[in-house]
């Protein structure tokens, strides 16, 4: 059976329990268009309780795409010209957990931390392609 695609999914990292969620977000333009899209991946340390949520959120810009879907696959971010991830994949979630707490995000925070994803963008996909100095 498929899994529901608002269920939050399990990670394990460092020991530690997550469950992550990937949400597309927009404002419609008069003209029915989508504006301003986005992907927020938000990371919550279990049990709950044990600090507070990671939101990673990808903002799309000149040069960056954030598609919804159709034609690109849902939850692909990236430079036109160059990196890019899967956010549904495990994978690329946990190598941007990896690069937030390389730039000092650490899990035991109570509150809520938002981060531009797109600093973490080229660290993460050359972690997950197994290349330790990502282009700059």
């Amino acid at each position: 059976m498929p899994r529901h695609p608002k269920t939050p999914r399990r990670l394990v990292a460092d020991g530690r329990v997550y469950l992550w969620t990937l949400r597309h977000s927009h404002r419609v333009l008069d003209s029915g268009r989508a504006a301003d899209c986005r992907e927020i991946l938000t990371l919550y340390p279990q049990p709950a309780g044990t600090g507070g949520p990671l939101r990673i959120v990808f903002v799309e810009a000149p040069g960056r795409y954030v598609p919804g879907g159709f034609p690109m696959g849902s939850g692909d971010v990236g430079y036109v010209r160059g990196a890019s991830l899967n956010l549904h994949e495990p994978g690329a979630v946990r190598a941007l957990l990896d690069a937030a707490a390389a730039r000092g995000w650490q899990p035991g925070q109570q509150q809520a931390t938002e981060v531009d994803g797109w600093p973490l963008l080229k660290v993460a996909a050359a972690t997950q392609a197994g290349d330790s100095s990502p282009a700059p």
